[in-house]
């Protein structure tokens, strides 16, 4: 065996090995590439179909007070006079060559829309994931380290009922107090470089209590474990032991949730943007709801569970670098 081994050539190691972790990755992302493929073909046939039950984009595009011969000529342009079935057939094969159409408000390809409108929802969505970390996590941190206590008894109260607070809610508060009592802070994009901070504080707001409370219950475990008693045992302070020994651990967990919270923002921070005219993703899908732009629409809906698919990928990897018991297990 030892001879067998030695005589083997480079070459084909590295090639076996290629091709392990290629059969890794394919295990992982093989099942969610087809469950994604199936959520995509679903919502978009559900969709298909649900928007033309809310109306005529033909008497959107021409105008209240149309005439039935401009109707008829607008349904010509953009297909809709054909049957459905034939739409839908059509709109099916063009969506695996990823063509949506064209927008029936600009006449901009679709898809093109999209994307360009995708860069101000990513950013908002990483600008409120950090402001969502800075705030719940020390608040978590605190909180599980020793629950019994009287103020944090009074914080984990406070922390149940934000939970239950709706984001527009909290958006319209903060609207209120910064950019219209104290005028300190834009309530819509373009106000100088600080139009970020109110959109970003909304969602975290929203986010936090959830995260406040998984990240207490995950230190409040680990600090009953094993390890936690040894290390208390050697003269370990309570700083040291929160720092370097309960929330390396406890933070694997919470990290799940941020990665799910960060795909919920891909698809439901829609209303944050709409409410400060923020130019992303979730103030187009509003604006192309209200205009029936079907092609927009479906566009942003096959980008948004693309978006999600990748970000639970990425979540997989991060686990499988971060936590040691995954590796093995998978092993």
């Amino acid at each position: 065996m030892a001879e067998q081994a030695l005589t083997t050539p480079p070459a084909a190691t590295a090639a076996s090995t290629g091709l392990t972790v290629a059969r890794r990755i394919l295990r992982t992302v093989g099942p969610r590439l087809i469950q994604v493929v199936v959520l995509i073909m679903v919502v978009s046939t559900a969709l298909f179909f649900l928007l033309r039950l809310t109306g005529d984009p033909a008497r959107i595009l021409a105008g209240e007070d149309s005439s039935p011969e401009t109707l008829e000529q607008v349904r010509a342009q953009y297909g809709l006079d054909r049957p459905l079935v034939v739409q839908y057939a059509a709109f099916i094969g063009n969506m695996l060559l990823l063509d949506f159409g064209s927008s029936l408000s600009t006449g901009e390809p679709a898809l093109d829309l999209v994307l360009r409108q995708l860069p101000p929802t990513l950013e908002l969505a990483a600008l409120a994931t950090i402001v969502n970390m800075l705030i719940a996590i020390p608040i978590g941190s605190w909180l599980g380290a020793r629950p019994q206590t009287g103020p944090r008894r009074l914080m984990n109260g406070l922390t149940s009922v934000a939970q239950g607070i709706p984001a527009y809610i909290v958006g319209l508060l903060l609207i209120q107090i910064f950019a219209v009592w104290l005028g300190v802070l834009p309530s819509v994009s373009g106000g100088g470089g600080l139009e970020w901070i109110l959109p970003s504080l909304t969602l975290a707001a929203f986010l936090s209590p959830q995260l406040i409370r998984v990240s207490a219950a995950n230190v409040s475990e680990s600090m009953n474990q094993d390890y936690v008693r040894t290390a208390r045992a050697t003269g370990a302070g309570p700083a040291t032991l929160l720092v370097r020994h309960v929330l390396p651990n406890a933070l694997l967990a919470t990290t799940a949730l941020l990665g799910a919270q960060f795909a919920y923002m891909m698809s439901g921070s829609m209303i944050t943007e709409f409410l400060f005219s923020w130019p992303g993703l979730g103030l187009l899908l509003v604006n192309s709801v209200t205009h029936l732009d079907f092609p927009v629409v479906q566009a942003s809906v096959c980008v948004v569970a693309l978006l999600v698919f990748a970000v639970n990928v990425v979540m997989d990897s991060i686990f499988q670098i971060a936590d040691p018991r995954l590796r093995r297990g998978r092993a």
